[in-house]
């Protein structure tokens, strides 16, 4: 049973399983969520078959982005942007949200530090600094909210994502004097993130993929997990509370990190500067590169399904990074 409701959760066809199925059409759609006048847009990712990982001469390759794999994704929606403080604060913020959390939910404690850089909370800056512990129990409010099931996306997923069918270092091609039309790193950025969608979206229709700031999988990180990956929705599942792999490179980064294929490992050294003892599981007060954004997968999985997926990727690893 269980191995089935992991490839539920991961979009995947289970013989012998249940889906909730939904009538809504495979398009683009914007997730109102209830009392708020906050939305969520969410863009359709039709499934195919791509090579996870870089090949052997592009150039900035590292040995973790290899050996390459030809994959089978199956569909799912993901955000068009990277989630929002304007999005994150209705459930990190009681102030913001004025119906009860479900039982057994709690909100991120307030960060000591002003997590901005400056530049405020409103008008569409990316959340940022939360551990991925934090991100996940956005999605696990999210789906209490709305009756909608999102997570985080895979590593694999994330990147066929980013690719929107290209084969090159970029979704644009190869040549990294055109990224700064695409992307905020560390040649045009200014050392800040910017407001999503400033910038030319991929092929997909997806903003800020790369650069901006990083995003959180749900994967494990490891450096040799392309060599065992499976051929359809490939997932390293967490079996401890770190390292996880980001992606997509951020802000202060060079070009060469901020490739579809550039694989970053998450690092306890992110929350440093936290005087708490024990620190933040919310928190990475230096990690203001890091942030998130959603997948909602075609087929959905049962309400006990999603529980199920909650406990064993959330509830279990408390405070992963």
């Amino acid at each position: 049973m269980r191995k089935k409701t992991v490839a539920l959760l991961l979009g995947g066809f289970v013989t012998g399983s249940v889906y909730a199925q939904t009538s809504e059409p495979f398009e683009a759609y914007e997730q109102k969520i209830q009392g708020t006048d906050v939305t969520i847009k969410m863009v359709p990712v039709q499934g195919g078959e791509f090579m996870l990982g870089s090949p052997a001469g592009e150039k900035g390759r590292k040995a973790d982005e290899g050996p390459q794999k030809k994959v089978k994704i199956d569909p799912f929606w993901m955000g068009a942007y990277e989630v929002t403080f304007d999005q994150y604060d209705l459930y990190a913020d009681k102030d913001k949200d004025q119906a009860p959390l479900p039982d057994g939910m709690t909100r991120p404690s307030p960060p000591y530090i002003d997590l901005t850089l400056g530049m405020g909370k409103s008008g569409g800056y990316p959340a940022n600094s939360m551990s991925q512990y934090g991100a996940l129990m956005y999605c696990k409010w999210l789906y209490a909210k709305t009756g909608v099931f999102y997570r985080l996306p895979t590593e694999a997923e994330w990147e066929y994502a980013c690719r929107a069918g290209s084969k090159t270092a970029y979704p644009f091609g190869n040549d990294a004097a055109q990224l700064k039309a695409y992307a905020w790193t560390a040649e045009n950025s200014d050392a800040v993130y910017h407001k999503v969608g400033e910038l030319k979206p991929n092929a997909w229709g997806l903003y800020d993929m790369l650069g901006n700031v990083a995003e959180w999988t749900l994967d494990q990180y490891d450096e040799k997990a392309y060599a065992s990956a499976a051929a359809a929705n490939p997932w390293n599942k967490p079996t401890g509370t770190t390292p996880r792999t980001v992606k997509g490179g951020h802000y202060e980064d060079a070009a060469a990190d901020a490739r579809s294929a550039a694989r970053l490992e998450s690092d306890p050294i992110w929350n440093d500067r936290d005087p708490q003892i024990p620190k933040s599981k919310w928190w990475n007060a230096d990690a203001p590169f890091v942030g998130f954004r959603l997948v909602r997968p075609l087929k959905q999985p049962t309400k006990a399904e999603a529980e199920q997926f909650f406990a064993e990727v959330v509830d279990k690893f408390v405070g992963a990074r």
